[in-house]
């Protein structure tokens, strides 16, 4: 069994997602960050950065993983599932997963706290970020021109990048143009397990507050 510590934005849901798709058990423990419940004592002993989304593998004696990037490599491992076999393959797929824990996360939440949240309205900001944004998706257009997913076959990377990028609306950025991203979103959306993963936590655990509150943290990308 695995306990994720989470919430709903980008990040938690990648690792609500993996879960999913790999048919693990757990149990989910909403956090409220407008309350701060990830700076608790308690929950800075699972991840002392006090960020979401954090997992113990109860299995493991109480193993906890913190890092989204890192709990989908973790679970992806400990399963043998959505990594690629081959060497190769399978630093290809990290290759991605790093393009979006460098690039599309950080890009896409400073884009959002200019767009959204930022008291004083900098167009330079804005039109940085966004400007950045649309050339990381522009990336992904080329990659998924060549190929069905990321690395070749569904794996984390496609689950890291897609949590992030089907918010693309949310930070003021499109994608028209760029067919084969639609395609790759189309397709990822459509999966029962993606529809599970970002309905965690579900509307009945959370307060109309915290779902807010999430929105914020999640576009400010302040959730590791």
């Amino acid at each position: 069994m695995i306990d994720l510590y989470t919430a709903g934005t980008p990040n938690g849901f990648k690792a609500s997602i993996a879960l999913e798709e790999l048919e693990l058990p757990y149990t989910v423990h909403a956090l409220n960050l407008g309350k701060g419940d990830q700076k608790e004592e308690w929950f800075r002993k699972i991840n002392p950065n006090a960020r979401i989304p954090a997992i113990v593998d109860r299995d493991e004696g109480d193993f906890a993983v913190f890092e989204s990037g890192a709990i989908l490599l973790y679970l992806a491992e400990k399963t043998g599932r959505l990594l690629p076999a081959d060497k190769k393959g399978r630093s290809v797929a990290i290759q991605w997963l790093m393009f979006q824990m460098g690039g599309i996360g950080p890009m896409m939440g400073q884009a959002g706290v200019f767009f959204r949240y930022a008291p004083e309205k900098i167009p330079y900001a804005i039109e940085r970020y966004q400007r950045e944004t649309r050339r990381l998706f522009e990336v992904l257009e080329g990659r998924l021109g060549e190929v069905e997913y990321l690395a070749g076959e569904y794996s984390i990377a496609d689950i890291a990048n897609f949590s992030w990028v089907r918010g693309h609306s949310w930070v003021g950025v499109d994608v028209e143009g760029l067919p084969q991203v639609q395609r790759w979103l189309a397709a990822i959306e459509a999966r029962p397990a993606v529809a599970r993963g970002v309905a965690v936590p579900r509307p009945k655990e959370v307060s109309e507050e915290q779902q807010a509150a999430e929105r914020i943290a999640g576009a400010r990308n302040i959730l590791a």
